[in-house]
């Protein structure tokens, strides 16, 4: 199946490559005088830079991406084109310079911040020879005007992917489109169904809405499929019934077709494997009865009955509920007395003792031995019951259970001899880096699926490295997680798991890439790509932290753990030294309270700590590498960087949104909005970042603050301050969303050098004693961030 995926998006590519007019060479200067007016008008408005866009030279010889033929401009490509200072200060959708191009095929500004809503004069005011928009990956918004696509008839190529589009599609402008051969519509907030219309379009030839919130059926009747169909992914959607006979057919002579991640019910009538005859269909996670890889029936029944729709497929009835008898109920009652008496006698007699003790403790203060004798004992047991919590942390990756893993039902089981081919027996052209636990190696199967190949020498390694992810993935392979094939197990003193290799790397490599222009230096991912992969690795964590059972640590959290698919959604690796949550379900009362911040997070091995919080600290490390774009930082752990945390973490105030300006990422190009979602990650790596392990949040509300950023420095904001509030009312839904997060977030008050420099400004706005009074009431004197780094997590 991955060899024909492989071809499908090759051949995506190539019908991209055919409906790009703007791969048209300049031919002599610009003539038109509309042209030259409209394109200054462009420069004007997007803010772009003259070393691009030079003021005194011919637009059709000097400026980057313009493309002319006969002395008029036919193609524009601002892909990879950046503003000025003062442009990226308020970016917006203002291209009304292309109303003058009246010669203009093709307008393309991939990943070119154009914040805002696309305008509705946008199809009245293209050329009539416009054949190709491509506006992915630009901040767009709203919903999409059907009056922006009248008057396109000539449209070959439409690319919205990657924005923040929403609202249903406009049916009727899109069944106008009789020319369109690529449509792309993925990662976006689309709802409501999929005009019948789009399977009628006779030319076109890819179709791609992925990751919308499209629901509804396939149509079974009242249109003409399209002939030259080559790609159609409508995976990550909401759609659902049963598949109909001319989609099935459709399927079968695409290249490659996906309707993974819906909830298509009913039998696929397909071999595992794929849908045509190189298994070119992906339909995992559906509600279908005879493949492997579907979603539960119980989130599949109750998908359907939400929806009032009927379900093709097993119904599980509820489980009786057995009435308590009268005599049961009488007992139970008894037994809740009983219990109350004898828990209010405890709580009397802990509360005398200790009135008890405080009286003590007073009449000694001024005896050294009397407090030498009270400080000892306390302390004594300490060092047994950290070094046993250390000793779990050191050998949590050797937990039974992997043992007890059933190989045969963890990913395939391929043989030495087919691991080694695809490797070119191992050969160092093929090495990709010496991993911790094993080598990687870059491979392709025999069916060209390319692939990644950990091969783990017991030698070096230990004998049982490998188990650890095995039998985290026989717990489910979970999207986030490295996508995981199979395994050869087959020689004693060397191991190989096999994994899908992903098309961008690791995160480390991804955030700041080559430009093509050596004068350009890095070019750096967009914000949206940036939250995107954020928010994926909560999804990761959450997951191993609150929905595997035991919860899994995963311990090796940093941006080269984090791998990015095609698409750049997250696929956590680096899962060898993944282990239960040390003390799990039975841990030492005595070992929680003995357990100081200074090394909760460290093994008395030295060795990363078996812990969530250690996850979370590691995690706020990345947050911080996103936001700052210094590379290098969530895997480093020397002095220079808990002195780089200190010195940064002190711009990071609840308070001031514009000390983030001293530490952002300069390659950025956000809005105001997207401002505030970069100082809500900053607050919320603050967050994960607090020295106390036990003052840090938990993955799942971190995860929610990532999904709902603006609401983390929005809330109650009526005094214009629009600071975090540090509590909130039980019956608020945003303190029910994030109030243990604002819990954790609330006991890291402003540094001191932060309150300093408020007081002083406040100081000189309104003068004497009343500013000072005013700084002085805001701060959270006893909560001061960050505490000494003397404190600060030792291995973090």
């Amino acid at each position: 199946m991955m060899r024909d995926r492989a071809r499908g998006l090759w051949a995506l590519l190539l019908v991209a490559l055919a409906a790009a007019p703007w791969a048209v060479l300049a031919q002599g200067n610009l003539t038109s005088r509309s042209d030259l007016a409209g394109l200054y008008a462009l420069r004007g408005s997007l803010g772009l830079r003259a070393r691009d866009w030079p003021r005194r030279a011919d637009p059709c010889t000097a400026w980057a991406g313009v493309g002319c033929r006969a002395g008029r401009v036919v193609s524009l490509n601002l892909a990879g084109l950046r503003r000025t200072r003062l442009g990226r200060l308020s970016p917006r959708f203002d291209v009304d310079g292309l109303r003058n191009l009246t010669r203009l095929e093709a307008f393309n500004a991939s990943g070119f911040g154009l914040p805002g809503s696309i305008p509705a004069w946008l199809g009245d005011g293209l050329a009539p020879t416009f054949q190709s928009l491509d506006i992915s990956a630009c901040a767009v918004s709203g919903e999409i005007p059907a009056s922006a696509l009248v008057g396109l008839g000539n449209l070959t190529t439409l690319n919205f992917a990657g924005n923040q589009l929403s609202g249903q599609l406009p049916a009727t402008a899109l069944s106008r489109l009789t020319r369109l051969r690529t449509l792309n519509l993925s990662s976006n907030a689309f709802s409501g169904a999929l005009p019948d219309a789009v399977w009628s379009l006779p030319g076109l030839s890819v179709l791609d809405v992925s990751r919308n919130n499209l629901t509804g059926a396939l149509p079974t009747a009242g249109f003409a499929l399209p002939a030259n169909a080559q790609v159609v992914d409508l995976s990550s959607n909401l759609f659902y019934s049963g598949v109909p006979e001319t989609f099935r057919r459709l399927f079968a002579q695409l290249l490659l077709a996906n309707i993974s991640g819906n909830y298509f019910d009913g039998k696929l009538g397909v071999s595992d494997g794929g849908g045509g005859p190189g298994g070119n269909v992906s339909f995992q996670s559906n509600c279908f009865l005879d493949v492997l890889g579907q979603r539960t029936q119980a989130d599949c029944q109750q998908f359907y009955a939400k929806r009032g729709l009927p379900y093709d497929g097993p119904v599980i009835p509820p489980a009786p509920q057995p009435a308590p008898s009268p005599a049961r109920k009488k007992n139970r009652n008894l037994k809740y007395i009983l219990i109350g008496a004898i828990g209010g006698s405890l709580l009397l007699i802990a509360g005398v003792a200790a009135i008890v003790f405080c009286f003590v403790c007073s009449v000694r203060t001024g005896r050294t031995d009397g407090q030498r004798e009270s400080g000892a004992s306390p302390s004594a047991p300490a060092p047994s019951v950290v070094s046993a919590t250390g000793t779990a942390a050191a050998t949590g990756g050797t937990h039974p259970s992997a043992l007890s893993t059933n190989m045969a039902k963890v990913g395939d089981s391929f043989a030495y001899d087919q691991i080694a081919n695809a490797t070119s027996g191992f050969g160092e052209e093929r090495l990709i880096k010496h991993g911790h636990s094993g080598d990687l190696y870059h491979g392709v199967l025999q069916d060209g699926t390319a692939v990644v190949v950990k091969r783990i020498t017991l030698r070096v390694a230990r004998k049982d490295a490998y188990m650890a992810e095995l039998d985290l993935f026989a717990k489910g392979l979970h999207e986030r997680l490295v996508p995981f094939l199979g395994h050869c197990l087959d020689k004693e003193e060397e191991k190989v798991l096999v994994y899908r290799f992903v098309r961008n790397g690791d995160l480390s490599s991804a955030l700041h890439k080559k430009s093509r222009e050596e004068d350009e230096g890095l070019q750096s991912l967009d914000w949206i790509k940036r939250l995107k992969i954020a928010t994926g690795v909560a999804e990761a964590l959450c997951y191993l932290h609150h929905e595997c059972s035991p919860p899994m640590v995963h311990r090796d959290v940093q941006a080269s753990s984090i791998l990015l698919d095609d698409k750049f959604d997250v696929r956590l690796g680096s899962l060898s030294e993944v282990c239960p949550q040390e003390g799990e379900g039975h841990q030492n009362v005595i070992t929680k309270l003995l357990r100081f911040s200074s090394t909760a997070d460290q093994g008395s091995s030295g060795s990363p700590s078996a812990t969530c919080p250690y996850d979370v600290y590691c995690f706020g490390k990345v947050l911080l590498e996103l936001v700052t774009g210094r590379l290098g930082i969530s895997a480093s752990n020397d002095a220079s960087t808990s002195e780089w945390l200190d010195a940064t973490l002190r711009y990071v105030n609840i308070y001031e949104k514009e000390l983030m300006s001293k530490i952002i990422d300069p390659t950025l190009i956000i809005d105001e909005d997207h401002l505030e979602e970069v100082w809500a990650m900053a607050i919320v790596a603050k967050s994960c970042l607090n020295p106390r392990s036990s003052k840090r949040p938990p993955m799942k509300y971190i995860l929610k603050a990532l999904e709902n950023p603006l609401k983390v420095v929005r809330e109650d904001n009526g005094n214009g301050s629009g600071r975090l509030r540090a509590t909130s009312s039980r019956g608020s839904w945003n303190a029910a969303l994030f109030g243990s997060w604002r819990h954790s977030s609330s006991d890291i008050g402003p540094s001191r050098e932060d309150n300093i420099l408020k007081r002083s400004e406040t100081i000189k706005s309104s003068g004497g004693s009343n500013g000072d009074h005013s700084s002085s009431r805001r701060r959270q004197s006893k909560e001061i961030f960050p505490e000494p780094s003397g404190s600060r997590d030792t291995e973090d």
